[in-house]
């Protein structure tokens, strides 16, 4: 896999990994004696009627299986796509990761916007709103610091259908701010399609904060 001129990471201080558990089925991070859901959990909770009736629709064994498919090769296209960011000019098995290369050669160009990378990976969280979460990235993207979301999917996605990814990325945005005073400027997704189609959603994190709070008193009210 070729690399372009190295991406400058820059000497932060590291932030500590947060332990989780599973409670009723959903993620909770061990957070100064809290169990605090995760951010993918809260959002999730809003789509949940939907894969509901999507799941019956398709039928379980159908529904198991796109899952499975989309959650493999997501796994493994992130993997690359870490990689890449980290400087790893790795050699991948073809076979086994034949569908997330593709996904990846196609995303490539458009990774090449991210420099200055603050964390990869890393778990945050805010006592303030009472949420955590692993975020993907954290960099500046074409010289903005952002939160960057690294998504595949089967097709071009509608930004209504994605309401909940910017809200999430909101989510990441408050926890870094909190736990270490750096604004974020703005949120970035960007996907890779198995269709052959790549998109760029940027966005200000100011504008779904009020949706965020929202989605979380009613996860905990439910």
């Amino acid at each position: 896999m070729q690399t372009k001129t190295k991406f400058n990471h820059l000497n932060l201080p590291t932030l500590a990994d947060l332990p989780t558990q599973t409670v009723n089925g959903s993620r909770r991070y061990c957070v100064n004696g809290k169990l605090l859901p995760s951010v993918t959990t809260v959002t999730s909770y809003q789509n949940r009627q939907s894969i509901a009736e999507w799941r019956e629709r398709v039928g379980e064994e159908v529904a198991n299986k796109i899952s499975h498919f989309a959650s493999t090769n997501g796994t493994k296209f992130h993997k690359i796509v870490e990689d890449y960011l980290n400087n790893i000019d790795a050699d991948y098995d073809t076979e086994k990761y034949e569908i997330a290369l593709k996904l990846f050669n196609q995303f490539q160009s458009i990774l090449d916007d991210v420099d200055n990378i603050h964390y990869q990976e890393c778990a945050l969280y805010s006592e303030t709103l009472g949420i955590a979460g692993r975020v993907d990235c954290i960099a500046e993207y074409n010289g903005k610091l952002s939160v960057i979301d690294f998504k595949s999917s089967s097709k071009p996605k509608h930004e209504n259908q994605i309401q909940n990814y910017f809200v999430q990325e909101t989510g990441y945005a408050m926890m870094y701010e909190e736990m270490t005073g750096n604004k974020i400027e703005q949120i970035v997704t960007l996907i890779s399609c198995h269709s052959g189609e790549t998109q760029v959603f940027v966005k200000n994190p100011a504008d779904y904060v009020d949706t965020l709070k929202q989605y979380i008193v009613e996860y905990n009210n439910a």
